[in-house]
């Protein structure tokens, strides 16, 4: 599910997985959009979502993809240190304060439900929401490719909490339906195009720009606050607009989710 490859049409993949720190990476051969030191704008890691046609990100929740409320999801953390798997799993139960699911950790299951692998390099993505019982139990549903024993307990909040965002069904919230982002578009192109991302146009287009109609998915109003929001750099807008780091819930997410799974 890896977000590079973008080109199929966004308004009817299966989006199955989640992002790298804030990557817009899709499909198993997408390129990884996570930039380097030498990139103007600085380290800016994207989150990638995977489908079973095509990985396509987005924000809000996938009807089709929701769990049943109430339901507890297994989830297997596969490899890595005790250390970090306790730190994952932290900031995962985040959303069991406002939703009505829970997580049974365990390790080492391929029964599981949801599989989280630490494979570094990969990136770090989800599948969305039920996609995941589409995937072989062979292979992960998560991955976490940089999280390290010497990461921030913040990059832990917004990269954990983002990730399980997606395994509840979320997408994300640049592709919301009502979403009205002043993209610089040639600026935002040029961007991508260079190393180390080298995304195409259609890769853009179906990272960035494509959104969600609204029969597709439940919503509320769009919230830059959200989570599930990618970073968006001043310079890759027109005006003045621009986006953060997100790495809590903010208090849409948290009365929106409590909507699709209330108790």
């Amino acid at each position: 599910m890896k977000f590079l490859k973008l080109n199929k049409t966004l308004f009817t993949a299966l989006a199955l997985f989640a992002c790298k720190k804030e990557k817009p990476t899709e499909n198993a051969d997408l390129q990884k959009p996570e930039t380097s030191a030498v990139n103007p704008l600085g380290n800016i890691q994207i989150c990638t979502e995977r489908s079973l046609d095509g990985i396509t990100p987005r924000g809000a929740v996938l009807k089709t993809k929701k769990w049943t409320p109430g339901t507890t999801l297994k989830v297997s953390l596969n490899g890595s240190t005790a250390a970090i798997r306790a730190k994952v799993i932290q900031f995962a139960k985040a959303w069991e304060t406002y939703a009505n699911i829970k997580f049974n950790f365990v390790t080492n299951d391929n029964t599981a439900t949801i599989r989280v692998s630490f494979v570094s390099g990969d990136g770090s993505w989800s599948y969305i929401g039920k996609d995941a019982n589409s995937i072989s139990s062979a292979n992960a549903t998560m991955n976490f490719g940089w999280l390290t024993s010497t990461t921030a307990d913040s990059e832990y909040s917004r990269v954990v909490i983002h990730e399980f965002g997606h395994a509840l069904g979320m997408i994300h919230e640049h592709q919301h339906p009502l979403v009205a982002i002043p993209w610089d578009k040639p600026a935002v192109y040029a961007y991508y195009a260079a190393a180390p991302n080298y995304w195409s146009q259609a890769d853009v287009d179906n990272n960035l720009f494509a959104k969600y109609s609204t029969t597709q998915t439940n919503y509320s109003a769009y919230d830059k606050n959200s989570i599930m929001h990618y970073s968006v750099p001043n310079e890759l807008t027109i005006g003045d607009y621009e986006v953060g780091w997100n790495t809590v819930l903010s208090p849409t997410d948290k009365t929106f989710i409590a909507s699709v799974y209330p108790f």
